[in-house]
């Protein structure tokens, strides 16, 4: 047996990757030069540092869709990650791309969402405008804070108490790029992008079953027929057409019509599910325990860590969201609860008594 380092796998990479493939040898590079490892190229090293960084531990306690399931097997932000990064890799691995890069930007894609998924960023996007002077229901502030955006912060100068993870220009682009209408300049970061819409449309569905909200029935029947009568068979037929589609391509392509399903598909979820039915009665609190979180932080800013004043100290605003934006949805909770809910004065009582 002997040691495969850095150079035998930058060979291998080489030798064995697609002609369009992102090979860690070309690497555009970090911000600050590091020396390179022994044993793993740069892609690999980013993927280890986002897996071992403390906003990838806390997407475990995010939601995804439901707030606060009761449940063990719905998903939390945390586990749809990991579903992205293995559809992810699947592709990857078919269409002869660099896996190590595809997997660093799944892992990444969503350090940077907020507490109660997408309505606390609706929710800080909000706060952030009333402090501006922005009118909250105008389109510019809908975009005030944005996911994709706190999780490259969060990669480029949040973590590591505001040294940042200091990641390939690759990767950060692949994190920026997995939403919104910007591709990524790699092959591997469109696959994350595509990978993203695929778990989300698929296990979406699947979380919505086992709550009772929706039966396969409910499912508009011609994305049905095409794509499948389950969560696996639907993710087995996107993902076959991707790959069949891209290499034909040269570029990630779905078919025109797997493609029309899938977002009939995600338009359904919306209107269903997204953004009404039982799975959404409790976040019109969470959007209020979020504004009000951010109000009061902003004008209390001896309250907010030190970690997260290293940096913007012109804008406090945006200091408290890096702060109420890293928040799990329990820690959230339990921050609410310090600042509004009375405490018991339990040692009164005794001495009454």
């Amino acid at each position: 047996m002997r040691v495969y380092d850095r150079d035998d796998q930058l060979a291998y990479e080489e030798e064995a990757l697609s002609e369009h493939a992102a090979r860690s040898a070309q690497s555009q590079g970090r911000d600050v030069y590091e020396e390179e490892d022994y044993l793993r190229p740069c892609y690999q090293r980013d993927r280890d540092r986002i897996l071992h960084c403390k906003s990838f531990r806390r997407l475990a306690n995010k939601t995804q869709v439901f707030l606060a399931p009761e449940g063990d097997h719905y998903r939390t932000r945390l586990t749809h990650t990991l579903e992205v990064a293995q559809i992810a890799r699947t592709i990857s691995r078919a269409l002869g791309l660099n896996e190590d890069l595809t997997e660093a930007i799944a892992l990444g894609h969503d350090l940077g969402h907020t507490p109660f998924g997408h309505c606390g960023e609706q929710a800080l996007s909000h706060a952030i405008a009333r402090y501006r002077g922005i009118d909250p229901c105008s389109t510019a502030a809908q975009h005030l804070f944005r996911h994709n955006r706190q999780s490259v912060r969060l990669v480029e100068c949040l973590e590591k108490d505001g040294r940042g993870l200091n990641l390939t220009w690759e990767v950060r682009d692949g994190i920026f790029c997995h939403t919104g209408s910007k591709r990524a300049q790699t092959l591997e970061g469109r696959v994350v992008a595509c990978a993203d819409r695929i778990a989300y449309v698929c296990h979406d569905i699947d979380d919505a079953e086992r709550a009772g909200l929706l039966t396969e029935n409910d499912l508009p029947l011609a994305p049905r027929e095409l794509l499948g009568d389950s969560s696996s068979g639907r993710i087995d037929t996107m993902v076959r057409d991707i790959c069949a589609g891209s290499a034909e391509a040269g570029d990630i392509r779905m078919s025109d019509g797997v493609w029309d399903a899938m977002m009939r598909l995600r338009s359904f979820l919306f209107e269903s599910l997204y953004t009404k039915g039982d799975a959404k009665e409790e976040e019109p609190k969470a959007s209020r325990m979020i504004e009000l979180l951010f109000d009061y932080l902003v004008v209390h800013m001896d309250e907010v860590p030190e970690e997260y004043l290293k940096h913007d100290a012109d804008h406090p605003d945006v200091q408290v969201a890096d702060y109420v934006s890293g928040m799990t949805d329990r820690y959230a909770v339990r921050v609410f609860e310090d600042l509004t809910v009375p405490r018991s004065w339990k040692g009164v009582m005794t001495r009454a008594h």
